[in-house]
């Protein structure tokens, strides 16, 4: 069975909030008009944010999603940018808070900042002792804390198996709630050090697959994707154009199907009651994904799982 990629962490070195992915890339598919209205879905460090804007006339605006307070520090200093600290899945609500019901165009990075890899106490990477919290929202209850000490072990199975293709996924489950009747898991550290006894090939990737497992699940990534694909239907002009950025097979199955077929889940599109199949929503305008550059991996690895895909509303 093929693996699935998880999606790398940056390297120490990187400094940087969040370094953005294919920025040339994500202007170009964009389009953008210097009187248009864009959506930045994952502001994180701000650089797509600064690219559009530096395309932007003074009549141009751009809406910027993100549910991490911690990326506000990054937010230009433009009146033609409104912040909207909320998950990008209730993009088409929070837009009509804004009287704003159709746009030219809608990006999304998605997955991990790196400033959100590089803070120990958020929880995100196998690489320091913090917190096993993984929460891109702190206000929300939910943590992987609370999904490792308390999921039973049939849920535990599913997410690892689903979200990380965790090679053993069930017997490593049956081994966290063994060990948790012992005393909680904590930490980071906790749960690599349980990871160690049961790991399957080389001990970081595997680790990487369960923490992505795990971040998915806190997060509910899958079904907010899925929600801002369906509201990005609804949004988005004629002629207007939607970038997606992912970091690994199950996001970016998820928008290619949506991509051709105009269905989030399946590989066909949504038909009516007499089994007529409806037009997509969408004409592809990369029919492969977009990688990035051998430039670009250079001087950003954490970019070499990165996909770009391009559509435009008919």
């Amino acid at each position: 069975m093929k693996k699935r990629n998880s999606q790398s962490e940056p390297q120490e070195q990187s400094g940087a909030y969040h370094v953005p992915i294919m920025t040339p890339e994500v202007l170009s598919g964009l389009q953008i008009k210097p009187g248009g209205i864009y959506v930045d879905c994952t502001l994180g460090g701000a650089g797509h944010t600064r690219a559009i804007l530096s395309q932007l006339g003074k009549e141009g605006r751009l809406y910027a999603f993100d549910q991490d307070a911690d990326a506000t520090r990054n937010l230009p200093d433009d009146e033609r940018i409104v912040f909207i600290g909320q998950n990008f899945r209730h993009l088409q609500r929070f837009l009509r808070l804004y009287e704003v019901t159709a746009v030219d165009g809608i990006v999304a990075d998605l997955g991990v900042s790196s400033h959100q890899f590089d803070e120990a106490g958020r929880g995100f990477s196998i690489r320091f002792d913090g917190p096993l919290d993984m929460r891109m929202n702190i206000q929300q209850v939910l943590s992987a804390a609370e999904i490792i000490n308390n999921y039973d072990e049939k849920d535990l199975h599913r997410i690892f198996e689903q979200y990380g293709q965790v090679t053993n996924s069930k017997t490593l489950a049956r081994k966290i709630v063994e060990e948790r009747k012992k005393a909680p898991v904590k930490t980071t550290s906790d749960l690599t050090s349980l990871l160690n006894s049961v790991s399957k090939g080389n001990p970081n990737k595997y680790a990487a697959q369960v923490f992505q497992s795990l971040r998915i699940e806190v997060n509910d990534e899958l079904n907010a994707l899925k929600d801002i694909l369906r509201d990005s239907v609804g949004i988005l002009k004629p002629g207007g154009r939607i970038v997606i950025i992912t970091f690994h097979s199950l996001e970016d199955k998820i928008v290619k199907n949506f991509f051709k077929h105009g269905n989030r889940d399946d590989s066909l599109a949504d038909g009516d009651l007499f089994g007529a199949r409806a037009r997509p929503p969408f004409e592809l305008v990369t029919k492969k994904p977009i990688g990035p550059s051998e430039a670009e991996l250079k001087n950003n690895p954490r970019a070499r799982s990165a996909k770009l895909r391009i559509a435009e509303k008919r």
